[in-house]
């Protein structure tokens, strides 16, 4: 985070989250808010991921959108899918090349 008003504006917010005077997603969503508006954060490459990290921290499972936790689960069933087609390929012997092998 390269932005000092907004570390110092985060690490506030989140005492307020630990004193339980504001609710996880508000704190999300006045970071959002700040990094839309700030020349600095707009600038950050690695904001967005931080964003994420701090969003998955906080707030707890069932208050993450419902099409982003639906978006998040296939994505996993998908990663999970290709898995097991390549477990099977191996054990088959289906794999054409060493590449295949090694993917």
């Amino acid at each position: 985070m390269q932005c000092q008003r907004l570390l110092k504006q985060t690490k506030a917010w989140y005492i307020h989250v630990s004193n339980e005077t504001m609710a996880p997603a508000r704190m999300i969503s006045f970071i959002k808010d700040h990094a839309a508006d700030c020349d600095i954060c707009r600038k950050d490459p690695d904001l967005e991921e931080e964003i994420e990290k701090i969003t998955e921290m906080i707030l707890p499972e069932s208050k993450i959108p419902k099409a982003v936790r639906m978006q998040q689960e296939q994505e996993e069933i998908a990663k999970q899918e290709a898995e097991a087609e390549k477990d099977e390929e191996i054990k088959t012997g289906e794999a054409e090349t060493e590449e295949d092998l090694v993917d």
